[in-house]
């Protein structure tokens, strides 16, 4: 706004003593001070608001004014409830640095000129901003991308003073304008969003964090649930799938155009997506006809050609064959009304991804295909060579828990009380023969992750070599049947005596039959552990000197 106007406003109640041929200046914000130097507050283009209090004597004028008209300053505006008529060695000293003077009348509160060049300065900027996001949206949808989420953000920051991020619904930083979140916050702020969208509030929805308060807005693409025909899909179907906008700001007062603006910017992000999302399915193609090659039993040559037509497109400018490993992931509803690999699907491409790296592009090398409820993954992994050339492994394997150690807390959120991820992972194999084994280690990975409690769970190959591979399978007549016949006669025993046998066995097969290293963990005498392993023996009809009762008793505790 210009100087001009805050003149031709009678409700501020300004007076001008000087400079009618710089009202044309812009103000770009207003700042009050009573400082002898407030130089350091200054970054230029301010109206500054003073009740002259740093003026001794008239000497203090012609330094004040100077420092101001240094800083860049728009004008002064004096005022007049402290010494009445504004100074005249102030009214020369503002004509000599040709700074415009105003006096502001002692019925008038500096609070109210604040509120009113704040209101009109943020309004222009929001106008300017409007058109130009509306430019930027007209050549996104037209033409080539028009430099991605961090260019919309930028503008927020310079235009609003806003910092703003854009974040996976799994915490990772898509783009942002300043400084990176850290990875907590964007794992909270994912979590608060998720939560807030499976219960139905109304956003923008806001959360405060280390003294900072957040406004969440998503960001819903075309093609997946805003507007056309894709508005009827199901809401769990979208919302792990969803980005999310993060801005730091109490979005509670914020006036309904300013809503509106923020709302165009998660639109126009939302078409970077949806192009993005278009070009990641050249990669769900490449690992759909790898996975059925291997689903069919085609001949290890054949997919082996298929692998080395993925390879560039995976990992560019990569010269020997990778390693690959197979990751298989299946989300599961309580009423079995959606589908789940499709959500799967959008889920492990981003979870495949290392959460501390920023930017949409390192999705790019992940291929996934899915089929049913499940998900598969072909990820491929850099081999290491040593000095002669030899194949050292792949250098970046994937590990099941380290996968979801970041993404856990957002997931469950989004899962709420009526989904379920499970997710199983392979050893790397170097070759196509390999694969179809990889599959089905994955497969079974899962399986014994889906028998673990918790709405998001994983497991490894590394886990397929013990005893947890045959648990799951046990049907669950069986299971009761086993426990019941072996703990019932102790868990009675226990209630009846508070004996302690169960805790008591626990720690006996888990010191491997020791008494004394038993007694010790118990704090019992030996004779009182040998009481209780016979009153064990005695109930139960079996003998823990034998290995096969001890394994039964092993086997038991852990279905129970």
């Amino acid at each position: 706004m210009r100087l001009r106007a805050l003149l031709e406003t009678e409700a501020l109640g300004l007076r001008l003593l000087g400079g009618e041929d710089e009202l044309d200046r812009t103000v770009r914000g207003v700042m009050t001070t009573d400082l002898r130097d407030p130089s350091r507050y200054l970054s230029g283009g301010e109206l500054v608001l003073t009740g002259l209090a740093w003026r001794r004597n008239s000497a203090d004028s012609e330094p004040f004014v100077r420092i101001l008209a240094s800083a860049g300053v728009a004008g002064l505006a004096a005022g007049e409830a402290e010494l009445g008529d504004i100074p005249d060695d102030l009214v020369s000293a503002c004509v000599r640095n040709r700074l415009p003077l105003f006096a502001v009348n002692e019925d008038v509160a500096f609070a109210t000129i604040t509120e009113y060049v704040v209101r009109q300065v943020s309004g222009e900027r929001a106008g300017d901003l409007a058109a130009v996001v509306d430019r930027h949206r007209r050549l996104m949808t037209s033409g080539p991308a028009g430099g991605g989420p961090d260019v919309v953000l930028d503008l927020l920051t310079t235009d609003l003073d806003l910092r703003a991020w854009v974040l996976s619904p799994t915490g990772r930083q898509i783009a942002g304008a300043g400084e990176p979140l850290a990875p907590g916050i964007c794992a909270a702020l994912a979590s608060e969003h998720l939560a807030a969208v499976r219960t139905g509030r109304r956003g923008p929805h806001r959360i405060s964090i280390q003294g900072n308060t957040y406004s969440l807005f998503p960001i819903r693409g075309h093609g997946r649930g805003a507007g056309g025909p894709a508005a009827a899909r199901d809401l769990r179907e979208t919302v792990l799938s969803d980005w999310l906008l993060a801005v730091e700001a109490d979005a509670g007062d914020w006036p309904a155009e300013r809503l509106d603006l923020l709302q165009g910017v998660t639109q126009l992000i939302a078409v970077e997506r949806d192009r993005r999302d278009a070009a990641r399915t050249v990669r769900r193609r490449l690992a759909q006809e790898v996975l059925e090659l291997v689903q069919t039993g085609a001949p290890p040559a054949e997919i082996a050609a298929r692998l080395r037509v993925a390879a560039p497109v995976l990992l560019p400018g990569l010269g020997a064959a990778p390693h690959w490993q197979v990751v298989v992931a299946r989300v599961d509803w309580e009423n079995g009304d959606i589908p789940g690999g499709p959500v799967a699907q959008s889920l492990l491409e981003e979870i495949l991804v290392d959460p501390s790296v920023s930017g949409p592009e390192p999705s790019d090398r992940i291929a996934v295909a899915h089929t049913g409820d499940e998900a598969i993954a072909l990820v491929p992994l850099p081999s290491l060579s040593g000095d002669a050339g030899e194949d050292k492994g792949p250098d970046s394997a994937l590990h099941a828990d380290e996968l979801l150690a970041t993404v856990r807390d957002p997931l469950a959120a989004g899962l709420a009380d009526d989904g379920r991820l499970t997710l199983g992972v392979s050893a790397a194999v170097h070759s196509a023969e390999g694969l179809r084994g990889a599959l089905e280690e994955a497969r079974h990975a899962r399986r014994v992750a889906a028998a673990r409690p918790g709405r998001v769970c994983a497991a490894g190959h590394h886990e397929l070599a013990s005893h947890v591979l045959l648990l799951p399978f046990v049907p669950d007549d069986v299971r009761r049947a086993f426990t019941a016949r072996l703990l019932d006669p102790l868990r009675d025993y226990d209630r009846r005596h508070r004996a302690e046998l169960i805790p008591t066995l626990e720690a006996f097969l888990d010191c491997d039959g020791s008494w004394t290293r038993c007694a010790t963990r118990l704090h019992l005498h030996v004779n009182t552990l040998r009481y209780r392993v016979g009153r064990i023996e005695q109930l139960t009809a079996r003998d823990l000197s034998r290995l096969e009762d001890k394994l039964d008793f092993f086997l038991a505790l852990r279905m129970s």
